[in-house]
């Protein structure tokens, strides 16, 4: 039970974790987590080499504690996927988030709903290797009837308790995003 539960914290985490690279027009420095920069010939995550700060909604600066790797920075976020083109001044890295568009916000909200549906099947998918566990202990006499049907409803209450989870992050987002 403890482990199905872990389990599903980790489709939880996943899905935040997804939800917070959305790039929904306010500057949110995760949007820069995966992003990582050769530095000395290892590959480092920029927060690890920069501070970064967000000093607008629309803006988040991007400061190196070591001068010479800014245009190094600078390659990484171009050669990235998050569609920000960096302004260099030579001393830090400003990113400005353009402003949505009404299309764009919409494109996102199916984009986070998927991503809400992909973390639903994997809580599901849980439960079912859960149920299948249940079933297979009864068969093998290592449990009764009440215990597994007992089990079965412990497993559905929590199933329900995270996909009500999903739902909630997903409101919330899609909330952030239509109102921006």
């Amino acid at each position: 039970m403890e482990d199905l539960e872990e389990r599903m914290l980790k489709s939880i985490s996943v899905y935040q974790e997804n939800l917070s690279e959305v790039r929904a027009g306010r500057a949110n420095p995760a949007i820069l987590n995966k992003i990582t920069v050769d530095y000395y010939g290892v590959s480092t995550p920029i927060n690890q080499i920069a501070g970064i700060s967000v000093p607008e909604a629309r803006m988040i600066v991007i400061q190196p504690w070591d001068a010479s790797i800014l245009k190094d920075i600078e390659k990484a976020i171009l050669a990235s996927d998050i569609g920000l083109n960096p302004n260099n001044d030579g001393k830090v890295i400003r990113l400005n988030f353009p402003e949505l568009t009404e299309e764009r916000r919409k494109e996102l909200v199916k984009d986070i709903r998927k991503m809400a549906e992909d973390a639903k099947v994997s809580i599901r998918s849980i439960r079912r290797d859960g149920m299948e566990d249940l079933k297979a202990k009864q068969k093998n006499s290592e449990i009764t009837e009440d215990e597994k049907t007992r089990g079965e409803d412990n497993i559905q209450k929590l199933t329900d308790k995270y996909v009500a989870e999903i739902d909630k992050m997903l409101d919330n987002k899609e909330k952030e995003i239509m109102s921006i």
